[in-house]
């Protein structure tokens, strides 16, 4: 979005090259701010900013903005993709945040709700639920193991690529592999996947779009994120995929009904005795 602004920068006219200039000088202020202040910023009136947006193939402000974002991403290899060395403290806290908020909105506006009700009744009937990751992924399947065990379901997550593989292997009709994966692409995990279908087992993916994974899952849900996994440490997908484990369980959580309220409030009772009580004001 940079390069194009400063190739369109000629063409443009007196007012919206103020806008352009603004965003080439300030992007990550103008990537934050409101449509009035960039407007005030940059001394035009508020269409003005709407219409650059236009100008630069952008069907309004929160579309440039995206964009925006994504052209910012050039940042320490293995780190984290938008920061740079000489950013102080205060820039990086906002750059992490705006990069992980930018995602989830996204996810929010691509998820498929048909994929979700699909998702949802597969787990809700499902006999046992499996959750598959390997290395980043796996801490996403023990926390989605975490959140649906409370349910009465029988769950278990695995992150080790042989015992998935044979787990899979005692899948029969009826149980529902959760596979996570950022790529999509891991050999091991695609292997138990093969076998798990072969049993007559269901598969809900959360996963990028299109890929692998994706293709073979009985269900995938889109988890489609401006991250380069191979370069830098994945961030954002990893907030991604425990939102939509997250979606996922408040719709089961639904789909059982006011009968799991009883059960959910015995799994709360049952930590009471691991907390210290709460001090009251006459015990100090």
């Amino acid at each position: 979005m940079l390069e194009r602004i400063r190739v369109r920068l000629p063409e443009l006219s007196a007012a919206e090259r103020k806008v352009a200039e603004l965003a080439l000088a300030q992007p990550y202020t103008v990537m934050q701010a409101a449509v009035a202040d960039i407007a005030a910023s940059a001394g035009v009136s508020q269409p003005t900013v709407i219409r650059f947006c236009r100008s630069m193939g952008c069907a309004g402000l929160p579309d440039f903005k995206l964009k925006l974002a994504a052209s910012l991403v050039t940042g320490v290899p293995y780190v984290h993709s938008s920061v740079r060395p000489e950013d102080p403290t205060s820039e990086i806290a906002a750059k992490v945040f705006d990069n992980t908020v930018s995602a989830l909105i996204k996810c929010r506006n691509e998820v498929n709700p048909q994929a979700i009700d699909q998702a949802v009744e597969l787990l809700s009937t499902a006999r046992r639920i499996e959750f598959y990751g390997l290395g980043n992924s796996g801490i996403i399947a023990a926390d989605a193991q975490h959140k649906f065990f409370r349910f009465g379901i029988p769950t278990v997550s695995y992150a080790d690529s042989h015992i998935q593989i044979m787990a899979a292997s005692v899948l029969s009709r009826g149980d529902v592999m959760v596979a996570i994966s950022n790529s999509g692409r891991t050999v091991e995990l695609l292997s138990a996947v093969d076998v798990a279908l072969a049993t007559g087992a269901s598969v809900v993916a959360i996963t990028a779009s299109g890929s692998p994974l994706a293709r073979k899952a009985t269900v995938a849900l889109a988890a489609d994120t401006r991250e380069d996994s191979e370069t830098y440490s994945p961030m954002i997908s990893r907030i991604v995929h425990l939102v939509l484990v997250d979606v996922l369980a408040v719709g089961v959580a639904l789909r059982q009904g006011p009968a799991l309220i009883t059960q959910l409030e015995k799994s709360k009772q049952s930590l009471r005795g691991k907390r210290l009580r709460e001090q009251q004001p006459e015990d100090c």
